[in-house]
């Protein structure tokens, strides 16, 4: 099976082809400018250093969220197109089980933090339990100030928001808090497409009529009609 994952949840675009969950190719910057201009772009870049195209692709995977409302609504947007076009399954990957993932063998608690702006970040828990990681909290909107309320032991920091707010956290938990280099802080195309041919394989794709980014926190609009 070869598969196409897709990360644009966050500043980084990440894009990867994978087969059988093997990785081929893939391609991952940090973007200076809406993801809408190079996504497409990107696409074609990892399929060409892979020598194939798009008709050769079987499936799909693509993050729905927590991130950011514009990137999240360019990565689903575009893949739910690719697989209506190519009639293939799809997979839908939470952001912050993808920033966990590299951790998943460690014995301490996992903490994905991505910075939703506003001095707000969106965060949640992950232990590697039963030869697998399984998500312990909720995925939730909180403040920098609020992370750590729920944690005993050793806990293991990832995401642009553990970067942004370092000082706060680490001022909160001392010894407790471990914070991951900058290269595993970045949403990876290949952990994407791992994650994805693994719910593949186990329970088939999502619906791709009812595939959507996951925001969490309301959007500017709802905040505005609701006032």
């Amino acid at each position: 099976m070869k598969l196409l994952a897709v990360d644009t949840a966050t500043m980084t675009r990440s894009v990867a082809l994978l087969e059988n969950g093997q990785v081929i190719s893939e391609k991952t910057c940090v973007a200076q400018e809406t993801h809408s201009k190079q996504l497409h772009e990107t696409i074609g870049d990892v399929l060409a250093m892979a020598g194939t195209s798009l008709e050769s692709v079987d499936a799909l995977a693509v993050t729905t969220g927590p991130g950011s409302f514009t990137g999240l609504r360019i990565g689903v947007s575009t893949v739910k197109g690719l697989a209506f076009a190519l009639n293939k399954p799809v997979a839908a990957v939470s952001t912050l089980e993808a920033l966990s993932y590299p951790f998943r063998f460690s014995s301490m608690a996992i903490c994905p933090v991505i910075d939703a702006r506003r001095g707000e970040v969106y965060t949640a828990t992950y232990r590697y339990l039963d030869d697998a990681l399984t998500l312990i909290g909720p995925e939730r909107l909180t403040v920098p100030e609020d992370i750590g309320n729920d944690m005993d032991g050793p806990v293991i920091f990832t995401g642009s928001g553990a970067s942004a707010y370092r000082d706060i956290i680490g001022k909160r938990l001392g010894s407790l808090a471990h914070f991951a280099p900058p290269p595993l802080t970045l949403i990876r195309g290949s952990i994407v497409g791992f994650l994805g041919y693994e719910r593949l394989q186990k329970r088939g794709g999502d619906p791709v009529e009812s595939l959507a980014p996951l925001y969490i926190r309301k959007s500017d609009a709802e905040l505005n009609f609701r006032k």
